[in-house]
């Protein structure tokens, strides 16, 4: 049965990037692209764009023949004791390219044994990052990251977070009441960034969104000054878009 792409949700892409990635992995000699197409199921259109984001990340190289082999990226991230180092450069890679496309500092969290931890992050002088003037671990009622970690847990895990970070008024516009937060977070649409409008620090807006592996809870996000927040929902939909190769890293 041929797959059927959902362009609403980006990161079904990933699943079907792994399935490229097999096949072009299973032909040691290189496979055709006809051939991608003929054990994958793919239509035309749709494995044309996941070839070109696997080529630009190097986990795919084009060869003379115009078939298509395993990439350096994907041989590093094979490599045995060498894979995490090799991940956390490949992330900071895609990291530092959002943060220029997008224009805004971006920042890779994950929720690590009950707490909200940022992973890595990309910021430059002209992007400068969130000033974290309360623990992100304490904010998460507040934050986009905390919110959009938190819509991936269950009620209890909630509670849990919660029962030991207070809900606390970081500005007037934080949701410090359990049960509006919990409706908040249930009503959250999985494919659609969670933004911060000025909830975690007055004069800053942020978007985050999902970015799973596995049983694994994560998700990226961009933050922009108060001045810029008329690109926000514009940088939250191209963020969502472009964040694939952050969880197919994480999922190889």
């Amino acid at each position: 049965m041929a797959l059927k792409p959902d362009p609403t949700a980006p990161f079904h892409s990933v699943q079907y990037a792994l399935r490229v990635l097999e096949a072009v992995v299973k032909h040691t000699g290189g496979v055709t692209e006809a051939q991608i197409a003929r054990e994958t199921g793919l239509p035309a259109a749709h494995l044309a764009h996941l070839l070109l984001m696997l080529r630009r990340e190097d986990y795919v190289e084009r060869v003379s023949d115009g078939a298509y082999v395993i990439g350096d990226a994907l041989v590093l991230l094979g490599s045995g004791g060498d894979r995490q180092k090799a991940l956390q450069r490949k992330l900071q890679q895609s990291l530092t390219a959002l943060r220029d496309s997008l224009g805004a500092a971006v920042y890779l969290s994950r929720y690590i044994d009950g707490e909200v931890r940022i992973t890595q992050y990309a910021d430059s002088p002209h992007t400068p990052k969130v000033n974290e003037w309360v623990d992100f671990r304490s904010a998460a009622h507040a934050s986009a990251i905390g919110k959009c970690l938190l819509t991936q847990l269950d009620h209890d895990d909630r509670r849990d977070h919660l029962a030991r970070h207070k809900t606390a008024r970081l500005t007037s516009r934080a949701i410090t009441n359990e049960q509006i937060l919990f409706r908040k977070l249930d009503a959250q649409p999985a494919t659609v960034p969670v933004l911060d409008l000025q909830e975690y620090a007055v004069g800053t807006v942020c978007a985050a969104v999902p970015v799973t592996a596995g049983l694994a809870v994560g998700c990226v996000a961009l933050s922009l000054p108060l001045a810029h927040a008329h690109r926000l929902r514009h940088a939250a939909a191209t963020l969502n878009r472009r964040a694939a190769p952050l969880v197919l890293s994480m999922a190889l």
